[in-house]
């Protein structure tokens, strides 16, 4: 598996060179049908999206009404291509797949249990959401399985978990995904929108804010509007100077009203377009962008990470806000309090109190040490015992 640099430098050949640039969408849920529409707003003709899945019948459907849209709006350029009967269950169905598309960038926005979210019986009961880490690696793993066996040189990114899901997946000696989204995108505009209010500040843009969080803070911030005692990093500044603005007051702030339901995968998909674009964005103009995201490298939690494009090769780092160091001290910190002990040889380690909780509420028994090749096991043991016993 190549680096993430390597595959950066062979998107920029491409770009430069003006050939097609495949993007590859595996799974047309509402995270992927949001992503293929905002994907197509670019009206960027040198961009090819292929949607994968197994139904190319419904996919052809959400594609149509896409397409119309985008039409009507006068922005349809680029080229969409429907990749039917992929199973995600089945590695060398994936892989046939990716021989054949030849992606130069994969999102997987596939679901294990579709239609549900997750948060909605965890948060309530447990107040954490990493008890469904053994859900969100399994599809993902399948598809970076088939990612190692094709050779494949995509810049890949994980929609599920990454937090979690990316560490795991390292840690047990796979490819992993050089991406996850979600997460601290999701908290920074709702700082954007107070910062500017208060400051009276027109561009939403001109706010530089650096933030580093794992998917709890994200909940915990966006609900109930503090950090449940945890001292984030966090770095709100206006035309280059920090701004004098007390953090508390600015994550209380981050609890506006929002739907549950469906539309809220908008946020996650936003996320996904923000990191191609991005990148895209970069090269192009031969500037650094800074974005967030979950699992990056390999690292457990949220990060600040920067695509530089300004010299003669394109770099990814993380931010020099804040030492790597650090900031791994803060996910850890946070990711605990969503029920994450540690990502280590292969596997999670959930934490007592996620244990006992689970026990205490829902009577089911879940391993302290999950291994990645036990997640099939205890995701049925989730489904069985959190959701469909819900629902009977």
């Amino acid at each position: 598996m190549k680096t993430l640099n390597e595959k950066l430098n062979l998107l920029k050949k491409k770009l430069d060179g003006g050939e097609k640039i495949t993007i590859a969408i595996f799974g047309l849920g509402s995270v992927g049908c949001y992503l293929l529409d905002y994907l197509v707003s670019l009206a960027d003709p040198q961009l090819k999206l292929v949607v994968v899945g197994r139904n190319a019948e419904k996919m052809q459907q959400d594609v149509n009404i896409i397409r119309t849209a985008a039409t009507i709006r006068r922005q349809m350029r680029s080229e969409i291509v429907v990749e039917g009967g992929c199973d995600f269950k089945d590695v060398a169905s994936i892989e046939a797949s990716l021989r054949k598309i030849q992606p130069d960038f994969i999102v997987n926005s596939s679901r294990l249990y579709a239609g549900l979210k997750y948060g909605t019986i965890s948060w309530s009961n447990l107040r954490a959401y990493g008890i469904w880490s053994p859900m969100s690696v399994l599809l993902g793993k399948n598809i970076m399985e088939a990612y190692g066996n094709a050779d494949c040189n995509a810049i890949s990114i994980n929609t599920s978990y990454s937090d979690a899901v990316i560490p795991w997946l390292k840690s047990a000696g796979m490819p992993y995904f050089d991406f996850g989204s979600g997460n601290l995108n999701h908290l920074i505009p709702r700082m954007k929108f107070f910062v500017a209010e208060k400051f009276d500040i027109k561009n939403l843009n001109d706010i530089d804010i650096t933030l580093v969080a794992s998917h709890f803070h994200d909940v915990v911030i966006s609900k109930e509007g503090h950090t449940e005692g945890v001292k984030l990093l966090l770095s709100i500044k206006y035309q280059g100077k920090e701004l004098d603005i007390n953090h508390d007051d600015v994550y209380k702030a981050c609890g506006i009203p929002m739907p549950t339901d469906q539309k809220r995968n908008m946020m996650n998909a936003s996320s996904n377009f923000d990191i191609i674009n991005s990148i895209l964005l970069a090269i192009r103009n031969n500037i650094k962008i800074k974005i967030h995201t979950p699992g990056v490298d390999g690292h457990i939690g949220g990060y600040p990470f920067v695509i530089d494009a300004t010299g003669s090769e394109v770099k990814g780092y993380f931010c020099k806000d804040y030492p790597l160091e650090r900031m791994e001290q803060i996910n850890r910190a946070s990711i605990y309090l969503d029920g994450i002990e540690n990502v280590i040889n292969g596997a999670i380690v959930y934490t007592d109190e996620i244990i006992c909780n689970v026990k205490n509420k829902f009577n089911v028994n879940i391993p302290k040490i999950v291994n990645i090749k036990g997640a099939e096991s205890v995701a049925n043991l989730l489904i069985d015992g959190l959701i469909e016993a819900r629902q009977k």
